[in-house]
């Protein structure tokens, strides 16, 4: 019984054997997964000139706040808010009729006064030889003398009160100062308005817009580096000698407008520990509004030779930034590196890489450090290069 038993376990195994046999035979053999395509590039190698950005705040070059120099009731209002006005257009008439007359008395008086000193003029001119020929005393030519130089006197006074009104007369047309932007009428037809020194109505406000003031301050750090490039005259200057910056507006993108540093404030502020920087920028189109917030580059570095890879091939491990170089074996490797400024979206690289060195620069998602990946040269794009850096 029990060698049956034997018999029949070993049977049923045997089987077992057969028909797992059988099964491994017809399954079909697992296939390797292809190593995934990456697209690599070499690390570029570029001179560039690194720069600084600063928030700072547009202001007008000029600015005034129209007052009339003389008192009277407003006429007539002449520009529309916000409208472009040229020096020399006339704002706002005060009514003139008081100050005409005025002027039209004084011209008379002075009229009067240059009659008189022309007979005054004749009289004393023919003293002298009347008194030599004995037709007059001598106190009588000095008589005509003194009220010759009299009439000259008052003459002048005349004529000075009258010019003092016509003065009056031709500001009762208030007119710009300069060419700019005008601001709304702060008082319109009918009001009245002071001219007097010191109590003034304020009627309305013009700011220039061609060029424009950009304000910055700058910290300690970065004012010494800027002195110090510039004693060795390592700074990156344009053509006529000045320190190029560019600036960018809220919804830029870019930096598009081109100016130049005009000057430092004579002093650190200690307060801040920053010391205020003027940047002028070329305003023909208008579009840098005077009290916009806007975002500076200042060049602060000499030009140098740097590497250069897009941001898309820079990864984050924790605190660390990193890249995938490729090996001689097609494999990528983990490289961590030390990060500089930003070319539109070009990372200058400190340290990490070598010139010719390959990385991934796109798929770096599908790979890990190790990994064997089927490498594809990225094709060149046909933009221009900018050799311009700015720190982050």
């Amino acid at each position: 019984m029990k060698q049956k038993l034997i018999l029949a376990t070993t049977i049923a195994i045997g089987g077992l054997t057969a028909v797992l046999t059988g099964c491994n035979q017809h399954a079909p053999q697992q296939q390797q997964m292809p190593p995934p395509a990456v697209t690599v590039a070499p690390v570029q190698q570029q001179e560039v000139v690194e720069w600084d950005e600063f928030t700072g705040r547009t202001e007008p070059v000029e600015s005034v706040e129209v007052r009339p120099r003389v008192s009277g009731y407003i006429q007539e209002v002449r520009f529309q808010s916000g409208q472009m006005v040229k020096k020399g257009d006339v704002l706002f008439v005060i009514d003139a009729r008081w100050h005409q007359a005025e002027y039209d008395k004084l011209a008379a008086d002075a009229e009067r006064a240059k009659v008189q000193f022309e007979n005054s003029k004749r009289e004393a001119d023919r003293s002298a030889q009347l008194l030599a020929n004995k037709a007059i005393s001598t106190e009588e030519s000095d008589a005509r003398v003194a009220r010759f130089n009299g009439a000259k006197a008052a003459l002048l006074s005349a004529e000075a009160a009258r010019d003092f009104a016509k003065l009056d007369l031709d500001y009762t047309q208030i007119r710009s100062p300069i060419d700019g932007r005008v601001s709304r009428a702060l008082l319109t037809e009918g009001n009245y308005v002071s001219g007097i020194a010191g109590a003034s109505t304020m009627l309305t406000t013009i700011v220039s817009v061609n060029p424009v003031y950009v304000y910055v301050d700058v910290d300690e750090d970065t004012l010494l580096k800027y002195n110090t490039l510039a004693a060795t005259k390592k700074l990156d200057t344009d053509s006529d000698g000045k320190v190029p910056v560019e600036l960018q507006l809220g919804d830029e993108q870019s930096f598009p407008h081109r100016g130049h540093i005009e000057s430092f404030d004579n002093k650190l502020d200690p307060n801040t520990g920053s010391i205020l920087l003027r940047a002028v920028f070329d305003n023909a189109d208008g579009r840098i509004v005077p009290g916009l917030f806007a975002r500076i580059r200042v060049p602060l570095s000499e030009k140098h030779p740097a590497m250069l890879v897009t941001e898309r091939a820079i990864g984050t491990d924790q605190a660390q930034k990193y890249v995938l170089s490729l090996t001689q074996s097609n494999t990528v490797a983990y490289s961590a590196v030390k990060l500089g400024p930003v070319i539109n979206g070009m990372r200058v690289i400190r340290s990490g890489l070598q010139p010719g060195d390959k990385i991934v620069v796109n798929g770096l998602q599908r790979v890990r450090p190790g990994m064997p990946v089927a490498p594809q040269e990225q094709v060149a794009e046909s933009t221009a290069e900018n050799k311009v850096a700015k720190r982050n």
